[in-house]
């Protein structure tokens, strides 16, 4: 009965100690190994003390075994009776499975932990070179660093020393490591290294001595010619010694391998020679050296080889890599370096990437390094390759402020720490979170938390990763603000230099301008100068990533301007995160949408409402309108109510337009434009016929009461017929009327002409609303023709006199406003003649064609050029439009989904009933839809509608961000347009033209 009672006992006692196997833990223990120490609770105390006790009490049975076979058991007394080795023996069995297996293959290497001297607990450089120096070929160097790699470990799982510590000791080893990695591959030529000289530069982490237990090693080859011998053959040899050097490291062996030496960092990168010449470098860097190259050459440091001409390569790079923030496109360059990074990262990786994801370490990283290139070419100070030393000597010279970097050091030293001991459980480069709960418990525990290891971490990371998203970008931005604002005492500020200097870095163009806006918006004492100062922070970096940071500045101090005293304005973008990057978002993209706001800055409250940016329906917004003419007492007051209910729909279109499209941190990026160009063209117009509404029943009762001695209905043609109305679009309209019974006809016609005169001026009178043209050229005879006829002069017309061009017109006719029955009738009218039955005849088609053809050679404004313009330009709208419309005119009549006023759905229904194959289908629809947007970021972009890409180049570079191009893109943006059109026109050619 006893022996039951004992194992329940024992089980116990494992499982309060940490094991998760007791039962497995328990047959260890009763191994021949450890019969020696098996009842001593000290062991099961040190057992339970380390990350993972199931994985530590294996690696000591394995040990223990091995030593059984070649020594004397002297490992297992030693461990119960000394502390220190105890500690750092099984803290490494527990938190290392590949570190164990070692032991188990050198079982006399746990000798290395026994030793507890100062030196011991803080080796540098010179005792790791001691501890590799009899490593005379790669099998004995790589046991010779594991040997060292175990006595780091050691000291970082028991505390002893720091994550920047660790770091530093492994890049220490990694220095000694390579050096001795020359000296065999020197040994083993020793004709190569008589007549060179070689020298090695360490970059990346190695460099900055931060390094991982598992990294590449990033390495730059200077070489030159020793003792008189030709360069051409010194370089020869050094190159030879290089390849050996990295294949000593990077090879696997029965020992492994110690880590791969990467040398892509060098000029040319792997196109590049391996070993270069001092002054060969230089040329590269001074001629053709990108923005990221000089990044990483911040890191630079001279380990091993010729010291002599690793001090020369040193002492010749540096000027240059502190000169890099004064080069042309900067900004744009280390901004899409950090796009790059991002967008690498496979979908499924980015939540659990620690190193490149969002929050992570290269976020600190990258806002360290641009700092330090901003202020570090006016600051010796800052040019440290460590990022934690860089960041205490921004923080020190007010760079960053001290709380921001305390929080960060912080974040990065955690997140540096798991990351250290995730790559040592196996010993294998990853930058990935593990999913396994195993994994997690160990790893949790090996950073401390003991309570609920795998709750506790995940926690403890999500808030460490949150606070470096939050404080990555603000680094930046806030000690602009503390350089026009009063600081607490003893608190370091900018000077205005260096705040220039980083304004300049990020981006803006009037670097004096922006710090006035700046001081004029944050200094102060009042609530509302303290609100801004917490908001501008994270504003100024939404500036920054538009194409105009200046002209977002400017706007937003505009607005808050109009309205800071406000108290809603204030607290609307304090408490509503979406409201101030939408804000940010539309002051920054251009010149529409800030115009529109800044005549009526109270719309900005639509930014906050989740359902503030929704487009409004026909109905609601007719009812609005008819409402508010219905309410003033006079036409001009009723038009102008219209006209700014227009003015506050138009920002909403281009706000929710805008916000789309550069997309914001709730809401990404939409994966289709169409989406956004459908949208856009139906709410501008069921904005445009609304207005028109509203202007028609003013001008009605202006003149005539309530009714007019007239039926009369506006028939919207071209795009606004079509719902594809643009910001900077006229309306086209058809205008019908039909006296009432007992009306003379003179009299009815004189009501329709003076209605239209009436509405005319009324949407055009000079208020600080946009201007609604209204445009009625594509009426019969054009403007030879009368402004407006009746229904029965319309039949006459068209029975008698219709050319084939009007029934193409009339394929996008639709009744918009006034009389609804008398617009059904019109339609009943128009029907036979744009859907003429059997289609179009031979004589009409060619009518067509030939129009066409006259269209682009006669319409195509001078100097432009015919592959950008957007309208008449080869593969653009019309080029699309009349494709479409020509069989609309051929097949409608006998396929009902071709009725229809829009291009797009009109293609669709082509397509679905066989009419044109699929592909080409989509060919055309992706080119109208890109054309389309294009028309729409010139108009938010420049303020005024235009059909060809801007000249000028920020204006230029805003439009491509519209379109979804980062900076630097603009050539590939434009590259994609010729691209999308030129296909676009070989399916015109054969399907209009039949080519």
């Amino acid at each position: 009965m006893t022996v039951p009672g004992r194992r329940s006992s024992t089980f116990i006692r494992l499982l309060r100690s940490g094991f998760t196997d007791p039962q497995a833990a328990a047959q260890l223990l009763d191994t021949d190994a450890l019969a020696a120490v098996r009842a001593d609770p000290v062991l099961l105390d040190a057992l339970g003390a380390t990350a993972d006790p199931d994985l530590a009490l294996r690696g000591l049975v394995r040990l223990a075994e091995a030593q059984q076979e070649t020594d004397p058991p002297a490992l297992l007394p030693t461990l119960i009776t000394a502390k220190p080795l105890r500690d750092r023996l099984l803290g490494v069995l527990g938190a290392s499975e590949a570190l164990a297996d070692h032991l188990a293959r050198h079982p006399r290497d746990w000798q290395a932990l026994v030793t507890y001297e100062a030196a011991d607990l803080h080796p540098g450089l010179a005792e790791f070179e001691e501890g590799l120096a009899d490593a005379h070929d790669p099998v004995a160097l790589r046991v010779a660093y594991r040997r060292c790699l175990l006595s780091i470990a050691a000291r970082d799982v028991c505390g002893t020393t720091d994550v920047a510590q660790t770091a530093a000791e492994l890049a220490d080893l990694a220095t000694a490591t390579l050096r001795a990695a020359l000296r065999i591959a020197s040994a083993a030529a020793p004709g190569d290294a008589a007549q060179c000289r070689l020298a090695v530069i360490a970059m990346g982490k190695c460099g900055g001595n931060e390094l991982n237990y598992v990294s590449d090693v990033d390495v730059i080859f200077v070489g030159d010619a020793a003792n008189g011998a030709d360069e051409g053959k010194a370089l020869q040899a050094a190159t030879r010694l290089a390849s050996h050097l990295m294949r000593i490291c990077s090879e696997t062996t029965v020992e492994g391998s110690i880590w791969p030496v990467d040398a892509n960092l060098r000029p040319e990168g792997r196109n590049g020679p391996l070993v270069r010449t001092l002054a060969s470098h230089l040329a590269y860097y001074q001629r053709w050296a990108k923005t990221w190259e000089f990044q990483a050459l911040l890191k630079a440091r001279a380990v091993a080889g010729d010291a002599e001409l690793g001090a020369a390569y040193i002492d010749a790079i540096t000027p240059m890599v502190w000169q890099a923030a004064e080069r042309e496109n900067f900004v744009a360059d280390v901004q899409q370096m950090r796009r790059r990074v991002v967008d690498n990262i496979p979908a499924s990786h980015v939540d659990r990437e620690l190193k490149l994801g969002p929050g992570g370490l290269r976020d600190v990283e990258f806002a360290v390094q641009l700092l330090q290139l901003v202020h570090g070419r006016s600051d010796a100070g800052l040019r440290s390759g460590t990022t934690l030393d860089a960041l205490h000597a921004l923080a020190a010279g007010g760079y960053v402020g001290r709380a921001d970097a305390a929080q960060l050091g912080d974040a990065y030293r955690f997140l540096r720490a798991m990351e250290h001991r995730i790559q040592l459980y196996r010993l294998r480069r990853t930058h990935l979170v593990p999913e396994d709960e195993t994994d997690l418990r160990r790893l949790g525990r090996s950073m401390g938390l003991r309570t609920e290891p795998v709750a506790e971490l995940n926690k403890a990371w999500r808030r460490h990763a949150s606070v470096v998203r939050r404080l990555h970008e603000k680094l930046f931005y806030r000690p602009l603000l503390d350089a026009v604002a009063q600081l607490a005492p003893g608190e370091i500020r900018l000077s205005p230099a260096a705040a220039g200097q980083r304004l300049e870095a990020l981006g803006y163009a009037d670097p004096a301008s922006a710090l006035r806006h700046l001081e004029a918006l944050a200094s102060g004492v009042t609530r509302k100068a303290a609100i801004q100062r917490t908001l501008l922070p994270v504003l100024l970096g939404w500036f920054a990533d538009s194409a105009d940071p200046d002209a977002g500045l400017l706007n937003f101090r505009k607005v808050s301007d109009a309205l800071g005293k406000t108290p809603w304005y204030l607290r609307l973008l304090r408490d509503e995160g979406a409201a101030a990057e939408n804000l940010a978002r539309v002051l920054s993209a251009g010149r529409f949408a800030p115009d529109l706001l800044m005549r009526a800055p109270e719309a900005v409250a639509l930014l906050g409402d989740p359902e503030g940016l929704q487009p409004r329906t026909h109905e609601a917004l007719e009812q609005e309108v008819l409402a508010a003419v219905g309410r003033a007492d006079s036409a001009e007051a009723g038009v102008a109510a219209a006209r700014g209910v227009r003015r506050r729909e138009l920002f909403r279109t281009a706000a929710a337009d805008l916000t789309a499209s550069y997309g914001t941190e709730d809401q990404p990026v939409t994966d289709d434009p169409a989406v956004l160009v459908d949208r856009v063209g139906d709410a501008v117009s069921d904005l445009t016929a609304a207005t028109i509404g509203g202007a028609l029943r003013a001008a009605v009762r202006h003149h005539w009461g309530d009714t007019l001695p007239t039926r009369f209905a506006i028939i919207g043609v071209g795009r606004f017929g079509g719902h594809e109305l643009g910001y900077g679009s006229d309306a086209d309209v058809l205008f019908v009327h039909e006296p009432r019974e007992g009306v003379d006809e003179q009299e009815a016609a004189k009501a329709a002409q003076t209605v239209i005169a009436e509405m005319r001026r009324l949407l055009q009178l000079p208020t600080a609303d946009p201007p609604l043209l209204i445009d009625a050229d594509l009426r019969p005879e054009g403007r030879s023709g009368p402004l407006v006829r009746t229904l029965s002069s319309y039949a006459a017309y068209y029975r008698r006199w219709s050319l084939v061009w009007e029934s193409q017109a009339l394929l996008r006719a639709e009744p918009v406003a006034g009389d609804e029955d008398l617009g059904r009738r019109f339609t009943e009218l128009i029907d036979p003649l744009r859907y003429p039955v059997e289609g179009l005849g031979e004589d009409a088609v060619r009518e067509i064609r030939r129009l066409k053809a006259r269209m682009e050679s006669e319409r195509l404004p001078r100097g432009a050029d015919p592959a950008l313009h957007t309208k008449l330009g080869r593969g653009g709208l019309s080029d699309v439009e009349w494709t479409v419309q020509l069989i609309q005119l051929r097949h409608a009549w006998a396929e009902p989904g071709l009725r229809t006023t829009r291009t797009r759905a009109a293609l669709a229904a082509a397509a679905a009933a066989g009419l044109i194959p699929t592909d080409e289908a989509q060919i055309l629809d992706e080119a109208w839809v890109l054309a389309t947007r294009v028309r729409n970021a010139v108009m938010l972009v420049r303020g005024r509608a235009g059909d060809t890409f801007p000249s000028d180049a920020r204006e230029l570079a805003a439009v491509g961000r519209y379109l979804g191009y980062g900076e630097g893109r603009v050539g590939e943006m434009l590259d994609d347009y010729r691209r999308i059109t030129r296909r676009a026109r070989a399916v015109v050619d054969d399907l209009f033209y039949g080519a």
